[in-house]
């Protein structure tokens, strides 16, 4: 398997093959045409490059994810932590806040969150 990381499109393909799976792969091509746009080629070339990466399968017709979108968010969160705030999780909050303020139930959530992360 890959590290999880998706372009744009194949986030939004991945997305449907997560609300849809287990899902024939004609019906995926149908998906695709209604919410993407795409043509067959095009969801069989984008189904062949997921498969590669280890993210998808696609046995006797019906394709499922090998991946959670969990994982893909998390790699994908991770990746922007380290490429753009040189792995500082604080630096990472705290651009993505900006101005805005938490409510007491907000700060409360990320609070039990922190905790239940806490080393040690």
């Amino acid at each position: 398997m890959t590290d999880g990381r998706v372009s744009a499109g194949e986030w939004r393909f991945l997305n449907i093959i997560w609300r849809n799976e287990p899902v024939g792969s004609g019906r995926l091509v149908e998906l695709c045409q209604q919410e993407l746009g795409w043509a067959k080629s095009t969801t069989y070339t984008r189904l062949h490059i997921l498969i590669a990466k280890g993210m998808v399968e696609n046995k006797q017709t019906i394709v499922t994810s090998l991946i959670s979108r969990e994982q893909v968010q998390a790699s994908e969160s991770a990746y922007v932590v380290n490429e753009t705030f040189e792995g500082s999780l604080p630096g990472f909050v705290a651009a993505f806040l900006g101005e805005r303020k938490l409510t007491e139930e907000e700060a409360d959530a990320l609070r039990k969150l922190i905790d239940g992360y806490r080393e040690g």
